[in-house]
C-alpha cells in the first residue's frame, strides 16, 4: 500500500503595489518651486525692465517689455552725485555696524559660553529676550536718546542702535560655537602658558569663524536695508542712506515713474548680489549653531 503526500502549492512571488520613486523626486514640487519663484521675482523684474522703458510706454502699457529699450534713466542716476553719495553713506553705516556687532558679540558670547559664573545664565536669557524688542516698538524712546546725545543728521546716530539691536541674534548664533569647543583643547592651551587673551585670539576666533561670517553678514544687509530708523534720525539729504533716499528720489521725481524705477532698481542690485555671494556662508553658520 503506498501513500501519496499532497505537496503544497509554492507561493506566489507578491507584486508590490508600491509606485516606483522617480530619480529626480516629486514633479509637484517642482512645480510648486517654480511657481513660488515666480511670484517673488516679479516684482523685481517689473522693476528692473520698467528702468528700461519710458514713462509713455508706463503709460501705454504698463505689464508690457521695453520697446524700444531705453537706457537714459540709468545712465542719468548712475551719472548723478546723489546716488553714489548714497551708496557710500550705506557702506560705511553697514560696514562701521558690521565690525562693531563682530567686535562686540564674539567677545561677549566668549564670556557666556567659556566663563563659569553665577549670572551666566541671566545674562544669555537677557540677549535672547532682545530678540522680542524690534527698533520701531522702541524708536520713539531711542529718538530721544539719540537726540540728546547730539547724534541727529549724523551716520553714528543710526549706527549705534544698529549694534545694540543686532548683538542679540550675533550672540544667540555664536554661542553654541564657542560652546562647541572642546575644554581639552582649552587646557592644552593653558598648559602651554597661553592667556585666555591669547587662547581667545589663536584658538577662539578662527575655530568661530563661520558664525563670525554668517552675523556679519546678517549685520551688514540688515543695515544697508534698514529704513525706519534712518527715517527718524537723518533729516539731511547729504547724510542719506540708500533706502532713505530711494523715498526722497522718489518723491522728488513723482511724475518721472520710470527714472524712479531705474533709481529703485540700481540701490536694490548691491544687496543682491551681496546676497547672492554669501548665500551659503549663512545657511552654513546656521546649521553649525544648531549643531553646536
Amino acid at each position: 500500500m503506498t501513500t501519496t503526500t499532497a505537496v503544497a502549492p509554492a507561493p506566489r512571488p507578491v507584486l508590490s503595489k508600491l509606485k516606483p520613486k522617480l530619480p529626480w523626486g516629486n514633479p509637484g514640487t517642482y512645480v510648486l518651486a517654480v511657481i513660488v519663484i515666480v511670484l517673488l521675482l516679479s516684482p523685481v523684474a517689473y522693476i528692473i525692465l520698467g528702468g528700461f522703458r519710458t514713462n509713455a510706454q508706463i503709460s501705454t502699457d504698463p505689464s508690457g517689455f521695453p520697446s524700444p529699450w531705453n537706457i537714459n534713466n540709468y545712465i542719468d542716476v548712475l551719472v548723478g552725485s546723489v546716488f553714489w553719495r548714497q551708496v557710500l553713506n550705506s557702506t560705511i553705516a553697514a560696514l562701521t555696524t558690521t565690525i562693531g556687532v563682530v567686535t562686540l558679540g564674539l567677545m561677549a558670547s566668549y564670556v557666556i559660553a567659556r566663563y563659569k559664573f553665577n549670572a551666566r545664565g541671566i545674562l544669555y536669557s537677557l540677549f535672547a529676550a532682545g530678540l522680542m524688542f524690534p527698533m520701531t516698538v522702541a524708536i520713539t524712546p531711542l529718538y530721544l536718546v539719540i537726540k540728546n546725545l547730539g547724534l541727529m543728521n549724523n551716520l553714528g546716530g543710526i549706527i549705534l542702535p544698529q549694534i545694540a539691536f543686532a548683538l542679540p541674534t550675533t550672540i544667540i548664533i555664536l554661542v553654541p560655537f564657542l560652546r562647541a569647543i572642546p575644554d581639552e583643547i582649552e587646557e592644552a592651551a593653558f598648559i602651554d602658558g597661553c592667556s585666555r587673551i591669547g587662547f581667545f585670539w589663536r584658538m577662539v576666533v578662527p575655530l568661530a569663524v563661520p558664525g563670525v561670517i554668517t552675523t556679519g553678514i546678517l549685520a551688514f544687509i540688515g543695515s544697508w536695508n534698514g529704513y525706519i530708523l534712518p527715517l527718524f534720525i537723518l533729516n539731511n539729504e547729504a547724510s542719506f542712506t540708500l533706502p532713505l533716499g530711494v523715498q526722497s528720489f522718489a518723491s522728488q521725481y513723482s511724475v518721472d515713474t520710470a527714472k524712479v524705477l531705474a533709481f529703485t532698481s540700481l540701490s536694490m542690485i548691491p544687496a543682491l548680489i551681496f546676497f547672492s555671494l554669501f548665500e551659503r556662508r549663512i545657511v552654513g553658520g546656521l546649521t553649525g549653531a544648531v549643531k553646536g
